[in-house]
């Protein structure tokens, strides 16, 4: 009799033989598939720049103009006809604003050259100290050179050459890429805005139970709801804290007052930098309007003063604390955005950072997202 302990069990004529299966393969930590995510999103974003940022663009500008959109509706005029009367008086308000604002900063920029002449002899008598110390290092430089040597230095003219073969070209290009992408904006907004809530029936279509609808629905009227009240709000922060630094301006005899207030609206979406930059130009525009050191303070002093208001008290209050941002997320948002898409990216990093704690508030699976974006 043969041995059981040595030989199996005899197989059954006609068995399948099961294949040899190794140890299964063992999935990446979620860590590192986060990580390849992101790295992949990031390429994706950086090499489809342009067909994403017009499209970033247009949904902002979708979400922004949702009360108005609203507002028709109650009016009972068709949403079509709705997004064509907003599309106009979007393109309306905004030539309007860029010819208030181009026309003078055309100006001040073509009398740049007298600006900065007036600057140095500006800042030459208010610091007569750096003035002597930079006569001081001239002589310095010309010790031990003979009289003729020196005659013949002051004798030489600079010469400047102007080259101008891809100055034009390169400018006319990028002119052009800035209209087309704003066209496109344009008609990608008027199409979102007329499309209505179409994206959302088809999306709801799609979900396999009723509860996965509702939840479908509720979750994207909060969100679109609460992105179009922070954009809606900030747009109009911006253009009162615009309007009443003009006004101050105007009062205090700062030259073309409309043109800085506008400026300070449009470089206010930019956290950081943009306050940064305003703070800067008046500075110099104080400079060369007032002849006294406390007078060219003023336009910039009442600049900031106004900032620390809006930022402290006037936003928190009007925007609430389901809006407020870490500053360190905001910095880091604003330095990724603007690495990735230039200044496009740097206006839409807070909005795009607004958008994504929105999301995540209604996800408890990345509510950790929104906690560590949160104050």
């Amino acid at each position: 009799m043969p041995d059981e302990t040595e030989q199996g069990p005899a197989e059954a004529p006609g068995a399948e033989v099961a294949p040899v299966v190794g140890p299964p393969a063992r999935p990446l930590p979620s860590g590192t598939q986060v990580i390849l995510v992101v790295l992949g999103i990031t390429a994706f974003l950086y090499f489809a720049r342009p067909v994403m940022l017009p499209l970033f663009l247009a949904c902002l500008v979708t979400m922004a103009l949702k009360p108005v959109m609203n507002g028709l509706s109650y009016m009972r005029i068709p949403t079509v006809p709705s997004a064509a009367i907003v599309v106009v008086l979007l393109v309306a308000t905004v030539s309007v604003g860029f010819v208030e604002l181009g026309r003078p900063a055309i100006h001040w920029i073509d009398d740049a050259p007298d600006h900065i002449t007036q600057l140095r002899g500006r800042v030459q008598k208010l610091l007569p100290t750096a003035s002597s110390m930079g006569r001081a290092m001239d002589s310095v430089s010309d010790l031990g050179a003979t009289e003729a040597e020196k005659k013949a230095d002051r004798k030489k003219a600079p010469v400047v050459e102007i080259k101008d073969e891809r100055g034009t070209s390169s400018i006319l290009n990028w002119t052009g890429t800035v209209l087309a992408g704003l066209g496109e904006v344009l008609v990608l907004t008027y199409l979102l805005l007329a499309s209505g809530d179409l994206f959302l029936h088809k999306f709801v279509h799609v979900m396999p139970t009723l509860r996965d609808k509702k939840r479908a629905v509720e979750i994207s009227h909060e969100v679109q709801s609460n992105i179009s009240n922070y954009l809606s709000s900030v747009l109009l922060i911006n253009l009162g804290l615009g309007a009443v630094a003009a006004a101050g301006f105007f009062a205090l005899g700062v030259p073309k007052a409309a043109m800085w207030g506008m400026l300070v609206a449009l470089l206010n979406f930019v956290p950081y930098f943009g306050p940064v930059v305003v703070v800067v130009l008046l500075a110099a525009v104080g400079l060369l309007s007032f002849d006294a050191l406390w007078q060219w303070l003023l336009p910039a002093c009442w600049y900031l003063a106004l900032h620390l208001l809006e930022s402290n008290i006037v936003t928190p209050i009007l925007l609430g604390r389901r809006f407020t941002l870490n500053p360190v997320a905001i910095f880091v948002s604003l330095i990724f955005w603007l690495w990735l898409w230039g200044i496009p990216g740097a206006l839409i990093s807070v909005p795009i950072l607004v958008s994504i704690k929105a999301v995540c508030d209604r996800f408890p699976s990345a509510s950790f997202v929104s906690e560590l974006i949160g104050r």
